[in-house]
């Protein structure tokens, strides 16, 4: 797919929801589920350090023991961001979900954040495009 970055940000959303890295793994967790999201990116004043998701809270948490309301996010979260730009091709995200099992890309326009794609904002474009383009064939045969 050649379609840009850019056009599905456009269509979604440019809102991000964010959290400090000294707020605690649980408000964290409360705030995903509140949003209805699975990941929240990770914010020291205007700067991005990271993003936390539910599968940092399973494997970083959960499984080690800790406690949800005594530890920080910065303590789980994930620091080296895998991310997109604007410029770049659905195709691009896709490799890059599949490549490093990530579920969440950030959008850096200008080294600044743009946005947010999950790996369900990429499947639903796909199957968006696939419906259209079954439609077009569909139109073209039934006018023959």
């Amino acid at each position: 797919m050649d379609t840009k970055i850019r056009t599905l940000l456009d269509r979604k959303g440019h809102e991000v929801y964010s959290i400090r890295p000294d707020q605690t793994v649980y408000e964290a967790i409360a705030e995903m589920d509140g949003r209805h999201v699975g990941g929240l990116i990770v914010m020291d004043g205007d700067e991005v350090v990271g993003i936390v998701t539910e599968r940092d809270y399973v494997r970083k948490v959960i499984l080690r023991g800790r406690a949800s309301k005594e530890t920080t996010v910065a303590t789980i979260m994930t620091r080296n961001l895998v991310s997109v730009t604007p410029d770049q091709t659905v195709n691009d995200a896709l490799t890059l979900v599949t490549e490093k099992k990530c579920r969440h890309l950030p959008v850096f326009k200008d080294g600044k954040l743009d946005g947010i794609l999950s790996i369900g904002d990429l499947v639903k474009w796909i199957i968006s495009a696939q419906q259209f383009d079954i439609q077009v064939l569909n139109d073209y045969i039934s006018c023959r």
